[in-house]
């Protein structure tokens, strides 16, 4: 397995992963190609794919504004979960914000996607029950 640098390149087969994941939720124009092209390019470091024999098996899709990091889509092909995939996805990411001065990573889950939470918990990942994530939509087209 190797671990690289996610590039736009990559889009078709990264977003195939994320759909067929349990738990990634998917917004039309925020992961669209235009969309992810524009995060790339705001984050170059620290975006992952995991490659097996040239096929794209994994993917975590992570940035910062120069204060705290985020991890967005993360998603393991399931017949490599189980294998350290997903550690050494996470592992990039920490080592990658590490360099970018970054000193604290947060990351959102669906509160019923049970794989996912225990996949963040054992990756040190701890919920915080003091606080409540709010939202809003600024563009009615991003479904």
């Amino acid at each position: 397995m190797d671990i690289r640098i996610m590039q736009i390149e990559d889009y078709d087969a990264v977003y195939r992963l994320w759909k067929a994941t349990d738990g990634v939720g998917m917004r039309s124009l925020d992961d669209s190609r235009e969309g992810i092209a524009k995060f790339l390019l705001r984050n170059p470091k620290t975006n992952f794919v995991a490659s097996k024999d040239g096929e794209i098996i994994g993917v975590t899709l992570s940035g910062h504004d120069g204060r705290r990091g985020y991890i967005y889509h993360t998603a393991v092909a399931t017949a490599y979960r189980g294998r350290k995939t997903g550690d050494a996805l996470v592992a990039a990411v920490v080592e990658a914000m590490r360099e970018e001065g970054i000193n604290k990573i947060g990351l959102l889950v669906f509160a019923d996607n049970d794989t996912g939470i225990s996949f963040w918990e054992a990756e040190g990942f701890t919920p915080r029950a003091d606080i409540i994530y709010m939202n809003r939509s600024v563009n009615d087209e991003n479904k």
